[in-house]
């Protein structure tokens, strides 16, 4: 039985409204370690202690029982701590590829063309050409990023809601936003798809190449299998087609069930009108036999800010090509999430707690860092269409 339920069931006779009660913080305490299961108890144990509580089967002290249960947890929801919002973020490894740095330095990634395109004809006796071979680089490096989070001693000690337990997930949650923020901003500008990436007759930075990767095609299946089409036309400096498969589409959430209903579909509609009116005939959608991959990224249009909310990107598997690269330094990989060790000491000489704070103003700090960096590589292994 729900508090809900327990409140229709009996009414609210007898009750008296949460300001005028008296309610012991000790006895506070109990009813809301109980309800955030501060104990860790196993799933079954906490539901049976809640229910038992509602129903008066168990009480939690001789003060808290069934009758004052309903201010006393009346004064506990008035007081609760909204719980802490975690920001949602696409899967960009599938999309992304992710390398390392061995310093802060700029570092360049080089790329190769030649040696690997058709073989020519050698007669016999005849002599082995030499084949043309060319190189260009993209430039890379990563940042450092983090923050600081202090409080004060008291605060700590007057925390009896536990705010600040989470601190260190905090954290780490940001470091997941900061992240994938980095990678939705290499592809996405304010006014669109970023046109470091994005364009038409765009030369590639290593191959000087010019490249064409935009469009202004609304998220359809005939328009995602277009799509497909062009990413799979582009070609080498040498002018061979690379047969790019487009296998990751990323979209913003505006755009998420149209997406979604487009790789699901069996079937789709095309009209036939020869011969009298319109007729529709049912075919089958062979984009949802394909595997693209469907990836929903809400901060498409939290960065662009042009009001257009319908622009869709696509993606080749960064086993085929990479179009983009997060990089993180080489054995920081993970963030580094901190707490400073308290500089003070007993009068015996030994250390105390980081919880007991620092010797000048006994705050306690914590501090989260990540190092990362992104970078924008081969334009063909990507396209965007900008739908109005």
């Amino acid at each position: 039985m729900t508090m809900l339920q327990m409140v229709d069931d009996r009414g609210w006779e007898g009750f008296v409204p949460v300001k005028q009660q008296r309610i012991r913080e000790a006895d506070a305490a109990k009813l809301v370690n109980l309800i955030a299961n501060r104990a860790r108890l196993p799933y079954y144990k906490h539901k049976f202690l809640m229910e038992g509580l509602i129903r008066g089967d168990i009480q939690l002290s001789e003060v808290i029982t069934t009758s004052t249960f309903p201010s006393l947890f009346g004064f506990t929801l008035e007081r609760a701590m909204i719980a802490r919002y975690r920001a949602a973020v696409a899967d960009w490894r599938s999309y992304c590829a992710v390398g390392t740095m061995p310093n802060f330095n700029q570092g360049e990634m080089h790329k190769v063309q030649g040696n690997d395109n058709l073989l020519p004809r050698v007669g016999e006796k005849g002599e082995y050409r030499v084949g043309e071979v060319s190189d260009g680089h993209y430039h890379r490096q990563v940042n450092k990023y983090g923050r600081q989070f202090d409080i004060s001693w008291e605060a700590l000690i007057n925390d009896s809601m536990n705010a600040f337990g989470d601190v260190p997930a905090r954290m780490a949650d940001a470091v997941t936003y900061t992240r994938a923020y980095g990678v939705t901003d290499l592809m996405v500008s304010a006014a669109g798809p970023d046109a470091l990436l994005f364009g038409t007759a765009l030369a590639d930075t290593a191959d000087g190449q010019l490249i064409t990767n935009v469009g202004a095609l609304a998220l359809t299946i005939l328009n995602l299998e277009t799509t497909m089409q062009l990413m799979a036309a582009q070609t080498d400096v040498q002018g061979r087609p690379l047969g790019i498969r487009g296998m990751h589409l990323v979209v913003p959430t505006t755009l998420e069930f149209t997406a979604r209903q487009i790789l699901t579909s069996a079937t789709k509609q095309w009209v036939e009108s020869a011969g009298g009116g319109p007729i529709p005939y049912p075919t089958n959608n062979i984009i949802a036999q394909v595997g693209i991959k469907l990836h929903i990224d809400p901060l498409i249009n939290v960065i662009d800010t042009s009001q257009n909310t319908r622009s869709w990107y696509l993606f080749a598997d960064p086993s085929q090509g990479k179009a983009m690269q997060m990089d993180f330094l080489r054995g920081y990989e993970d963030p580094e999430i901190c707490m400073k060790a308290s500089d003070k000491v007993t009068t015996a000489g030994a250390m105390i707690s980081p919880f007991a704070g620092d010797f000048a103003t006994d705050n306690i700090f914590y501090r989260v860092r990540d190092v990362h960096g992104g970078t924008r590589l081969d334009r063909r292994y990507c396209y965007a269409q900008v739908s109005a």
